[in-house]
């Protein structure tokens, strides 16, 4: 089959999915489609919403579809880098034998990833840059695809650690999720109320998933619309001669080289899920502010004046 008619099959493909995963999750299109632009471009992604906005649920109900493995992992402040990775034991013939931990699946909750301490968190950036852990000398390889999609809760409580920069920057997007409008609260109440249970068929195989992943690297790019991308990156970094007056004043930090990657990546996936054989402009944009948002560093300027980082990325079009 030619890569015309992959990306053709892709497309009913997607819609199918989307389709299957509204019969359990009532409205947040936008929040579902960056969430499966990340998994078929291969990145991974932060929800951030406070709690009882079926982020789990959501999560549980992708991989379903996807008919990929699941693993949840409830972060705490006492839990160790061991919890996640696995450890060794011995045995009953006294061998040192190693059991797997929750980090070996294809999609992996790290629900409110920020509640736990460093330590923790860095063992887990090595899975998700590495596709890869190390335990106690020996070198595992995980399964692919493999896809970390990892919840926080914005609001501020006692016993959360701040991302580091280094491990943000490895989340392809961060993705907002608002509460559902009234019409659509109607419906979740509805639903979850009544005693009918929804099947969820599983659409893809892992291996068809990274033939996808792939396909859409192979997709190909006009060097303007990667001048683009490069272009608008470089104008959230304040120093830049491009900056704008906007980031100038209000940013302490801006995006690395990631984000430009990750722009045309993401951009190749919003095209290839819309029938387009190469990504344009709009593309680069429309996946814009999920990449960037957790990429740039305010200042306290900004923070006093209630400047948000969609007005700044707004202002980078």
């Amino acid at each position: 089959m030619s890569d015309v008619a992959k990306i053709e099959e892709f497309v009913t493909k997607y819609n199918a999915l989307k389709a299957e995963i509204a019969k359990v999750i009532v409205g947040q299109d936008y929040v579902v489609q960056q969430v499966l632009i990340s998994i078929f471009s291969g990145g991974h992604t932060l929800l951030i919403g406070v709690p009882g906005l079926a982020k789990t649920l959501m999560v549980k109900t992708i991989a379903q579809a996807l008919g990929l493995d699941f693993k949840r992992i409830q972060f705490t402040p006492d839990l160790m880098p061991s919890d996640i990775l696995g450890s060794e034991i011995l045995d009953e013939s006294r061998h040192f034998k190693f059991i797997k931990g929750p980090v070996f699946s294809n999609i992996i909750l790290a629900d409110e990833i920020n509640r736990t301490p460093p330590k923790t968190q860095a063992a887990l950036l090595e899975a998700m840059q590495e596709r890869a852990v190390t335990v106690a000398g020996h070198h595992y390889k995980l399964d692919l695809p493999y896809f970390v999609l990892a919840t926080q809760n914005p609001i501020e409580q006692e016993g959360t650690y701040p991302l580091p920069e280094a491990q943000l920057d490895r989340f392809m997007f961060a993705v907002d999720l608002e509460y559902p409008s009234f019409q659509e609260e109607v419906d979740v109440v509805k639903s979850t109320t009544a005693d009918n249970t929804q099947t969820v068929n599983p659409l893809f195989t892992a291996q068809e998933i990274v033939d996808i992943q792939n396909l859409i690297r192979k997709i190909p790019v006009a060097d303007n619309v990667v001048e683009y991308a490069v272009k608008v990156v470089g104008k959230t970094r304040p120093n830049s001669n491009t900056a704008a007056d906007l980031v100038k004043n209000y940013i302490e930090w801006g995006a690395g080289p990631r984000a430009s990657q990750n722009l045309i990546l993401a951009a190749k996936t919003h095209a290839a899920i819309h029938g387009k054989f190469s990504p344009d402009i709009e593309d680069v944009q429309a996946v814009a502010h999920s990449i960037l948002k957790h990429r740039i560093i305010k200042n306290y300027k900004a923070e006093a004046e209630g400047i948000s980082e969609k007005e700044i990325i707004k202002s980078l079009f």
